[in-house]
Parts: structure tokens; C-alpha cells; sequence
């Protein structure tokens, strides 16, 4: 099962926060990752990395040792982790896509996200996605800038061919 809470969420100490999912995960025995959602290109985008990552693992692909990096890296377009992290969570306040699978899912003790609708795609992610998927202004030329969550799920279908 795959679980995605979306919303905003002040985060003082960025570690202390990934500590926080580190145990949670290890507790209940599920995988958490945190996205900074601000860098995705909607729903569909984080759903579809984590598929290709799950996908990675059951056919001994993967190329990080844990499925909530592997998450980050396919939701990066990339086998970088270096370049996956800038999709992460930071110090202040985060529009946040919070990723959980497993089989019994409770995310009740992330009570201090604010639910709201910010993994939806809009035009104010443009220059923040062509930076990092590397989306060039020829490419938007030829399709347009609406496409631009179209490349991303492209950038992110590529990741298998670059293994």
C-alpha cells in the first residue's frame, strides 16, 4: 500500500526530523520518505517514482541499498543521491509530500503537517523543475510549457535506461 500525506509543515532541525522518520519506519516496519513538494510535478509524478523504485528492488535493479532512497532517486530522474537530495525536505517551512508503504499504515503522529493541496502541478514549479530535471528552453519551444510535468515522467522513465 502506498500513502501519500501532503501538506506544510515548519521543520526546525531538518536532521532531527529525518530521525524522526528513520525510527517511525523502523517501528511500524514501513518505508517513509519526505519530498520537498514545491519540486514535484504532481501526484502522478511521485506515484510513478515510486513504482519504477519498487519496481527496481523486485527485479534486483535497485541501485541505492534502501527503497526510501531509491524513492528520492527515481523522483530525482537520476542514480545521483547527490542530486536526488535537492528534492528533499529543508530547515523552515516545507510544502511536503510525505511517501509511506507498508502494509499497515498510521501517519497520525505527523499530526503538525497542514493538509493542503500542494502536490498539485501549477506553473509556479516551472523554473524550479526545468533546474532540476534539466529541462531545456529548446524542449520547452518544441512542446510547450504545459507538457513540462510530460518530461518530467520522461526524465523519470529514463532513469532505468541510465542504469
Amino acid at each position: 500500500m502506498i500513502c501519500i500525506l501532503k501538506g506544510t509543515i515548519f521543520i526546525d532541525d531538518t536532521e532531527k526530523f529525518l530521525q524522526k522518520l528513520k525510527k517511525i519506519s523502523k517501528d511500524k516496519n514501513i518505508i517513509i520518505q519526505a519530498l520537498d513538494a514545491d519540486k514535484l510535478a504532481g501526484e502522478e509524478h511521485i506515484r510513478f517514482a515510486v513504482e519504477k523504485a519498487i519496481k527496481s528492488f523486485r527485479n534486483g535493479r535497485n541501485i541505492a541499498n534502501d527503497l526510501a532512497k531509491e524513492i528520492m532517486l527515481y523522483a530525482a530522474g537520476t542514480r545521483q543521491i547527490n542530486k536526488a537530495m535537492r528534492l528533499g525536505v529543508h530547515n523552515g517551512e516545507n510544502n511536503i509530500a510525505l511517501v509511506a508503504i507498508g502494509e499497515d499504515i498510521d501517519l497520525s503522529e505527523f499530526n503538525e503537517i497542514t493538509p493542503k493541496p500542494v502536490l498539485q502541478y501549477d506553473e509556479s514549479k516551472n523554473d524550479a523543475l526545468m533546474e532540476i530535471f534539466n529541462i531545456t528552453e529548446e524542449e520547452i519551444e518544441a512542446v510547450g510549457e504545459n507538457k513540462i510535468p510530460e518530461l518530467v515522467l520522461e526524465r523519470v522513465a529514463l532513469v532505468d535506461v541510465m542504469k
